[in-house]
C-alpha cells in the first residue's frame, strides 16, 4: 500500500504565486496524497484561488491567524499522512519530488527526514541559482549550514518526537525543527532538485533581511541553554556563533544591507575566519555595497 503524505501550504496575500504552489502539488505523481491550504484571511484574491481547487483539497480555511508556523501548526495538527511537508504559497514543487522523497525513505527506515536541492527563482519563475547542500548532520546544522525548506520531507512521527514546530520562530522555524529532529534521528540528502524558492521584493527574505540574523542568534543562545544540545555546544562554540554571524550578515547582504553585513562578517571573523572564508565571494560584494560601489 502507497504511504500517504501530507503537504501543508500557508498562504497569505500571494495571489500572483499561489495558483502555480497549488498546481505543483496536485500534479505530483505520488498516488497517496492530502493536501492542505491553510489562510491567513488574504485579502488579494487568494481566496478564490483556493476554492477553484477546493475539490481537491483534504481540508482548507481562511481565518486570521498569528503567522506562518500557526498556520502549518493547524495544518500538521489534521494531518493523517505518515510523512510530511510544508510548501510556501510562493514556492512550487519540481514533477516527482514527493516520490523521491517518499522511496528515500521508504527504503531506510532510519531516517526521519529526508531533503533535495532548491533552485532559487526570482518572481518570473527564472532560475537565479542551484542551492546545493550537502549530507549533514546535527553538528553541522548548530553550525548554521541551512537546508532549504521547501526540499524537505519528514516522518509524521519524527515531528510529533520532535515536540512539532514552533511558533517563536519567524524566520528560522524551519531550521528551529530540523536541529530538534536531527537531535532524535538521522537525516538524509539525496542530491536531486525537488522544488524552486522563490526569491523576490516582498519575500521575507529580502523584505526583512535582518530579522533572519536576530534570529540564528535566538537559536544559539538556545543551543548553549539546553541540554540537549550543550556539549556540542561546548565543542563547536566558536563555530556556532560564527555561523549564526555570517548567515545573518549573508542576509543583510542580499538585502544591500552592506554596512550593516559588513559589521556583522566582522563579528563572524573573530569567532572562526574559515567559516567567513566560506563566503568570499558574498564578502567581496559586501565590501564594495559598503563603499558605494557595488548596487
Amino acid at each position: 500500500m502507497n504511504p500517504l503524505i501530507t503537504v501543508v501550504t500557508p498562504s497569505y496575500n500571494q495571489a500572483q504565486f499561489l495558483e502555480q504552489t497549488i498546481c505543483s502539488v496536485l500534479d505530483q505523481e505520488t498516488p497517496n496524497l492530502e493536501y492542505m491550504v491553510v489562510d491567513g484571511g488574504s485579502k488579494d484574491g487568494s481566496l478564490a484561488i483556493i476554492q477553484k481547487y477546493a475539490g481537491d483539497l483534504a481540508w482548507w480555511v481562511s481565518e486570521p491567524d498569528k503567522g506562518q508556523g500557526h498556520a502549518i501548526q493547524k495544518g500538521f495538527n489534521r494531518a493523517q499522512g505518515k510523512y510530511l511537508a510544508w510548501l510556501n504559497s510562493d514556492d512550487y514543487y519540481l514533477p516527482d519530488a514527493l516520490d523521491s522523497a517518499i522511496k528515500t525513505l521508504e527504503a531506510h527506515p532510519e531516517m526521519g527526514m529526508v531533503y533535495g536541492d532548491v533552485l532559487a527563482v526570482d518572481e518570473n519563475g527564472k532560475t537565479i541559482r542551484r542551492l546545493r547542500y550537502q549530507p549533514w548532520d546535527l553538528k553541522d546544522l548548530i553550525q548554521f549550514n541551512i537546508i532549504g525548506q521547501p526540499s524537505v520531507v519528514m516522518r509524521h512521527a519524527a515531528y510529533e518526537q520532535a515536540g512539532g514546530i514552533s511558533t517563536q520562530y519567524q524566520y528560522l522555524l524551519d531550521h528551529h525543527l530540523w536541529l530538534r529532529i536531527a537531535a532524535n534521528t538521522k537525516i538524509g540528502y539525496v542530491p536531486e532538485v525537488w522544488s524552486a524558492a522563490r526569491f523576490h521584493k516582498a519575500a521575507k527574505n529580502k523584505a526583512h533581511a535582518a530579522a533572519f540574523g536576530e534570529e540564528a542568534n535566538r537559536i544559539a543562545t538556545w543551543l548553549s541553554e539546553d541540554e540537549k544540545y550543550v556539549s556540542l555546544y561546548i565543542q563547536y562554540q566558536k563555530q556556532i556563533w560564527a555561523g549564526a554571524y555570517r548567515f545573518g550578515a549573508r542576509y543583510l547582504s542580499e538585502g544591500k544591507q552592506y554596512r550593516d553585513a559588513l559589521e556583522t562578517y566582522k563579528k563572524a571573523w573573530r569567532f572562526n575566519p574559515a567559516v567567513v572564508l566560506r563566503d568570499w565571494k558574498r564578502v567581496g560584494v559586501t565590501l564594495l555595497g559598503s563603499l558605494g560601489m557595488w548596487k
